[in-house]
């Protein structure tokens, strides 16, 4: 610390000083700014650099330091709905560097994994295919879209998380378009303590042999049953949530309580889900999968 700030107030401080600097500004030109000796503030810039909030260009002996784009103080909870647009901006009309910037700026001010991906990162998902079925985006611009996003979510999972050994939960997309939701729900879940097994599109797997491709797969990531696990299907269709209810449901009855399933996406009136949840909402999954986990204890 200098002068008694703390590191959120020095970040603010930093942001504050180069926001509107385009040339940027030396070391020392900060340092008597923000009024902390050069010693530390050197300490802190690298600290920042390496976190992505700022840049250095090398100009002889002189370094200058740069604001990355997309870095604001922001002040959650309250900012969300400003984050929310932006992150979209970004990824349609700007670069990935500004999209990664923005999401590691959230997160050092302070934003949750999880609100985070409720708002920010399903909305703009939700707008990506949108603007596909309206025909604004080509089939190559909404893949290379919907990359940029997996790769924001990449962000999130690099965050240290001490897992909790008797939450566990499997994700399954049943097609290709669930795939992101999915990864999405990985990255929320994995913030919150689940020990995550992500299994992707798993469309190519949808055959008589399932069920027991299944039951090997919890017999290895669920040992000796600690706690709870909890499995979750995503599709667009009826036909891929009805696969893979029928095809887990054997492995779900021999395992008893302590294994439950979740269903996300819509279903017809008709169909028999014989699961534990259906939601079109992964809010409402997230939010079943802990109560669940604590009616357990």
């Amino acid at each position: 610390m200098g002068r008694g700030y703390s590191t959120e107030e020095i970040r603010e401080k930093l942001i504050s000083t180069l926001e509107d600097s385009e040339t940027g500004m030396s070391g020392v030109e900060i340092s008597d700014k923000i009024g902390i000796n050069r010693i530390t503030m050197t300490k802190y810039l690298k600290v920042f650099a390496a976190e992505g909030l700022l840049r250095q260009k090398n100009i002889g002996n002189i370094t200058l330091w740069f604001l990355e784009p997309g870095q604001e103080a922001y002040n959650f909870p309250d900012d969300y709905f400003q984050v929310s647009p932006q992150y979209l901006d970004f990824l349609v009309k700007g670069s990935e560097e500004q999209v990664f910037s923005l999401i590691k700026n959230c997160l050092h001010s302070g934003a949750t994994v999880n609100r985070l991906v409720l708002e920010i990162i399903l909305p703009a998902i939700e707008s990506v295919n949108q603007l596909f079925e309206d025909g604004k985006i080509g089939t190559a611009e909404r893949n290379l879209l919907r990359m940029t996003i997996s790769k924001s979510l990449q962000i999130f999972n690099q965050t240290q998380i001490v897992s909790e050994q008797k939450k566990n939960v499997v994700l399954i997309a049943a097609d290709s378009n669930s795939s992101l939701i999915s990864e999405a729900a990985a990255a929320a879940y994995h913030s919150e303590g689940w020990r995550v097994s992500n299994l992707g599109d798993m469309s190519s797997a949808i055959d008589v042999l399932f069920d027991l491709d299944f039951q090997k797969l919890v017999g290895k990531i669920w040992k000796q049953k600690p706690g709870l696990l909890i499995v979750v299907v995503f599709s667009e269709t009826d036909e891929g949530l009805i696969f893979f209810t029928d095809s887990i449901n054997p492995t779900r009855e021999k395992s008893g309580k302590k294994m439950k399933l979740a269903l996300y996406g819509k279903t017809s009136k008709k169909t028999k889900s014989h699961s534990d949840l259906v939601s079109e909402k992964i809010e409402d999954i997230l939010q079943w999968s802990q109560s669940t986990f604590e009616n357990m204890k």
